[in-house]
């Protein structure tokens, strides 16, 4: 049994053949957590959550949602929708046993709009982020924190609670330095297919950085992931990812930390149970 812990089946990528890829995952023995990163994708995680079997939901506002900026990725183009974090609406999602944690949220400044100031998103950013703090603590929820190009910020900002979430690190590609703060406060990290990658040639250092860090993190806070469709492990590199895929993952930390492919297999599984608050 794997546990996908960060996908979104939801999204717009998959709406021709959505219920084909969840049956294919679940058929190879995929436990999935589908991340909401706004209201609409949000409601719809905890809506498939209920229509299927180990399946469960997330639900939050992602960060790059909270100003109208163009997104352009690998795998995906699209002009973010300015949201931000709803109390009221969120709470009614949270009253469903099948959403286990909150977010995706957290700290962004790769996406800046061009029209605003770092400063001033950072700003909002922040403000948001704590709200979906003190509502993960509210409803004792486990959190998806997102974060890119912002490690110091988030790592400032949560050294300053005095209560700290519990939560995971979701698509960690840092070094071990910020690796290690986030598990002195009790954070899982979760790897995607990115540790699959193989060193750029002009930058080879943050792929050998990333793997420094699978290879010294304590096994029992170690999660995996795919972040479908985003991030499809090398194998299948340029197509779009799904959840099964997370097999590829768990094959790579195996390899990294000279482990059986089943002795990895089991301690994700059982981390991400431990995490999410979930019969082991």
């Amino acid at each position: 049994m794997l546990f996908d812990t960060h996908c979104h089946i939801q999204f717009q990528a998959y709406k021709n053949d959505r219920e084909a890829v969840l049956k294919k995952s679940l058929e190879k023995g995929v436990l999935m957590n589908m991340v909401g990163t706004q209201k609409d994708t949000s409601r719809m995680a905890v809506e498939l959550a209920e229509q299927y079997e180990n399946i469960y939901a997330s639900i939050g506002t992602h960060p790059i949602h909270l100003h109208s900026t163009h997104v352009d990725e690998e795998e995906s183009s699209f002009l973010s929708r300015e949201e931000s974090f709803d109390w009221d609406y969120y709470a009614d999602l949270a009253k469903h046993e099948k959403v286990i944690a909150i977010g995706e949220c957290g700290l962004d400044l790769f996406h800046i709009p061009k029209d605003i100031s770092k400063e001033e998103v950072l700003e909002k950013q922040r403000s948001v982020f704590q709200d979906h703090i003190r509502f993960a603590l509210l409803h004792n929820l486990p959190m998806v924190i997102h974060c890119r190009d912002a490690h110091d910020e988030l790592i400032e900002m949560l050294s300053q609670l005095e209560v700290l979430p519990k939560g995971t690190i979701h698509c960690y590609t840092s070094n071990w330095d910020h690796a290690e703060k986030y598990l002195d406060m009790g954070f899982y990290l979760g790897f995607t297919g990115v540790i699959t990658f193989p060193p750029k040639k002009t930058d080879p250092l943050p792929q050998e950085w990333l793997l420094e860090v699978v290879n010294k993190i304590p096994l029992d806070r170690v999660v995996v992931e795919t972040d479908s469709p985003y991030l499809t492990p090398q194998i299948n590199r340029g197509k779009r990812n799904e959840p099964f895929l997370v097999e590829e993952v768990v094959r790579m930390f195996a390899k990294v930390r000279e482990l059986s492919y089943e002795e990895a297999e089991k301690i994700t599984t059982q981390n991400a149970k431990t995490l999410f608050q979930l019969p082991l």
